[in-house]
Formats: structure tokens, sequence, C-alpha cells
């Protein structure tokens, strides 16, 4: 998994249990060029013919969970841009940590691109290992993730 620069603190962000949900919102400061993580090759995957661009984004802070996904996908706005959305465990609150080279995709025609990969999320005491999973439908740009 990618290690974060900062060491994992207890009391530093606590999540709490099992039961928080991942959110998917628009891009914003979280979503920005310069937290691409490096090299781009290794953290950045396209499918759908290029139509869909997924990276890692490393925001540096909070410490224990910077780590956010970058999801550019149909559908297309009026000038030909697709949707950026950012994927997050709660709120501003990234992973922390994820280990991008497990990603995996699949396609159901009934609901869409559907990908996983293992993250560690923040826990009331130190980082959990969990998978991600989420689901993407081009048509509508619908954006659904949990973690198992």
């Amino acid at each position: 998994m990618r290690k974060t620069s900062a060491a994992l603190a207890v009391g530093l962000v606590v999540l709490g249990g099992k039961g928080h949900a991942q959110e998917v919102g628009p891009c914003d400061w979280r979503s920005g060029a310069e937290g691409l993580i490096e090299p781009w090759e290794d953290y950045t995957r396209t499918f759908s013919d290029g139509k869909v661009r997924i990276a890692l984004v490393d925001r540096i802070e909070p410490g224990a969970s910077p780590l956010h996904i970058l999801i550019l996908s149909p559908p297309y706005d009026e000038l030909g841009a697709r949707q950026c959305r950012i994927l997050s465990v709660e709120g501003t609150r990234g992973f922390a940590d994820v280990d991008f080279g497990s990603l995996e995709a699949d396609y159901d025609p009934s609901i869409g691109l559907i990908f996983e990969l293992a993250v560690r999320v923040m826990g009331p005491v130190e980082a959990e290992g969990r998978a991600l999973r989420f689901t993407l439908n081009q048509a509508s740009g619908a954006i659904e993730a949990s973690l198992r």
C-alpha cells in the first residue's frame, strides 16, 4: 500500500467504527492537480476507452487520512467536459492508505462500471484495512460507494 508520510497517531483523526458512509461529491480543493501522486502512470488509470479516469490524490493533511479518489467520467456537460467527482471517507476526511495497484474493474450492464480496491480507514485507535467498492453509471453519472 502507498504509505502516507505522517505517522498514524492515536487520536489524530477518529472516524469511529465501520458505519461511516463514503461520500462522493463535486470536485473541490481536494481534487487539485498539485495533489496528484507521482509517478502519475502508477496512480491513475483509464477505463471505457479513456472516457473514465480514476486517480489518487494526496492532500497531505490531515496526516492520518489525506488520500482521496478522483473520478472523471461521463456524462459530459454542454462544453464537452466530463463530470469531476471526489470520493472520500466522510466529509473532507480521506483514506489513511490506498493500495492503488489493487484497483480492479468490472462491468455489469445493469449497474455500470464496478471498481474495488484495498484501503485503510482511520478507526478509533489505528487504521483498519477495508475493501472499497464503488460503481459508476456513465449514462446518469451516478456514483455509489461502500466499504466492506
